[in-house]
């Protein structure tokens, strides 16, 4: 059996994400999709969060899993048995630093994969940081995330604006 990681912080997951997912549950017979907690970084979606959405808007492929993990990718990838990882790119500079880390993964893991797939032209712009900030505004994210994550955007802030000063 093909087992692949795919793993990233997903705060929140995007269209751009879940193409990935499409395209990567095409090419191997099990997909996880792996949240990265770190803990120096803010989120704005808890590790819940971001699994129960993962889990919503990816349930139509059963062959799709979700989970979470601290520390180095590495070990993470040892513990669950899986040797290649998947990463979506978007431009050159996504290329540069995700060639970085693979060769550093490698190194650190001799039977480490890095699978590269290139974002569909549509979604080479997205990023989560991207749709943050176009729902802080109240604009139109649905045009970025599926529906039921944007709903949980609009619920984010709107509890910040009411809540706050």
């Amino acid at each position: 059996m093909k087992v692949a990681l795919y793993p990233g912080s997903f705060d929140p997951i995007t269209n751009g994400h879940l193409d990935i997912i499409e395209r990567a549950s095409k090419i191997f017979d099990r997909l996880i999709v792996a949240i990265l907690v770190n803990a120096q970084k803010q989120t704005l979606f808890t590790v819940e969060e971001r699994m129960d959405m993962i889990r919503e808007v990816t349930r139509r492929w059963s062959h799709v899993e979700v989970d979470h993990f601290e520390g180095l990718l590495v070990d993470y990838v040892r513990r669950r048995g899986v040797h290649t990882v998947v990463r979506g790119l978007r431009a050159v500079t996504d290329f540069e630093y995700e060639f970085q880390m693979a060769l550093t993964n490698r190194q650190l893991h001799s039977e480490f994969e890095s699978v590269f797939l290139m974002t569909s032209n549509e979604y080479a712009y997205l990023s989560a940081t991207v749709v943050r900030e176009v729902a802080q505004f109240g604009g139109p994210v649905e045009l970025f995330v599926p529906p039921y994550v944007a709903e949980k955007l609009k619920g984010k802030f709107q509890t910040h604006s009411h809540g706050g000063s």
